[in-house]
């Protein structure tokens, strides 16, 4: 029986050793409970009780040299794993690593910022609504009757005869001034919605700023030296504004605001078609009945609105001749800003 224990363990080591060994299957062949050790074992009975000790003794011994030897394998083994892959996944710190693109803001995003900033610094607030809206807040309460050109399907995105999405938003006005009492002084940027054509300069989608200031006193001159200052920080302290006179439901009286085009200082240009000037929105006194409307008091308070569309903004400030230009997604253009 010795014999055939030394014999197991001559067999045992140089079948670990060998290349490319399965050291589980060699684990339960030599020392699994079906294993040719344990075999050996089986057969200790019919040793005498002298010889019993001594072979056990060997047993356990040839055992442990066993299990040692495939230990020690097995992390031989996971050594010349780990340096075969560090070898195949060799990094070259010196090749250039791959360039990551970086988002930048769109050019209506940048100028609706400088928008706010310039009249948060006049000290407006920013107020927010819906862009699904009732036809009360974005007509009615506007003083747009029900015949009105401007309720037509063929100008506004219609739900249903009630809910359509808002064409201005002046909606936030009306919504602002039924829950605030004045003084009032809020912008109301925002997304609307027109239907109109896809063309250089329509789109069905498009952006505007509105403001309002509501309050005891309030001028048509607070309108213009409001708007001047607002033209002056956007387009430059040379810049020069004019009204001419215009009709808005909402307002009364009503103009169109021109500012001094900020390409030629006023002398005539391509980007001002030669006149000097270059209208960029529409303004006005709150009318009577809008005020009315809102439960406020037209004798006692007073107010002045503006709107102005960003993209408008956008393409004389960045001389750009397509609106389009603006929603196609393009990096090539949109990386310029």
């Amino acid at each position: 029986m010795k014999d055939t224990l030394l014999k197991i363990r001559d067999e045992a080591e140089l079948a670990i050793e060998a290349p490319g060994a399965d050291l589980e299957a060699l684990r339960i062949k030599y020392l699994g409970k079906k294993g040719e050790l344990t075999a050996v074992l089986r057969g200790m009975g019919q040793l005498s009780a002298e010889e019993r000790p001594v072979i056990g003794a060997l047993a356990n011994e040839i055992r442990a040299d066993i299990e040692a030897k495939l230990e020690a394998r097995k992390g031989a083994a996971a050594a010349e794993a780990l340096e075969a892959k560090l070898k195949s996944e060799k990094l070259d710190v010196t090749v250039p690593g791959t360039k990551i693109e970086v988002g930048k803001m769109h050019p209506i995003s940048l100028v609706q910022r400088q928008l706010e900033e310039i009249f948060l610094g006049m000290g407006y607030e920013i107020a927010e609504g819906p862009e699904v809206e009732l036809d009360y807040y974005n007509f009615q309460a506007l003083n747009i009757p029900e015949d009105h050109p401007a309720r037509d399907t063929q100008d506004t995105f219609y739900i249903t005869d009630n809910i359509l999405l808002r064409s201005q938003t002046s909606p936030v006005q009306v919504r602002t001034m039924e829950k605030k009492r004045p003084p009032i002084k809020i912008i109301s940027p925002g997304r609307v919605y027109r239907s109109d054509a896809v063309d250089a300069t329509h789109s069905p989608l498009f952006h505007q700023v509105e403001g309002l200031v509501v309050d005891k006193g309030v001028t048509m001159g607070d309108l213009k030296g409001t708007l001047e200052t607002f033209a002056k920080t956007m387009f430059g302290e040379d810049t020069r504004i004019r009204f001419r006179p215009h009709h808005f439901p909402f307002t009364e009286p009503s103009a169109e605001v021109d500012v001094s085009c900020f390409a030629c200082g006023g002398k005539g240009c391509r980007l001002c078609k030669g006149e000097g000037w270059i209208e960029i929105l529409g303004a006005g006194m709150v009318h009577p009945n809008v005020l009315r409307s809102c439960g406020i008091d037209p004798e006692e308070y007073s107010g002045f609105a503006f709107g102005l569309g960003v993209e408008r903004i956008v393409m004389l400030k960045y001389h750009i001749d397509d609106m389009r230009h603006l929603y196609e997604n393009d990096v090539r253009f949109l990386h310029q800003f």
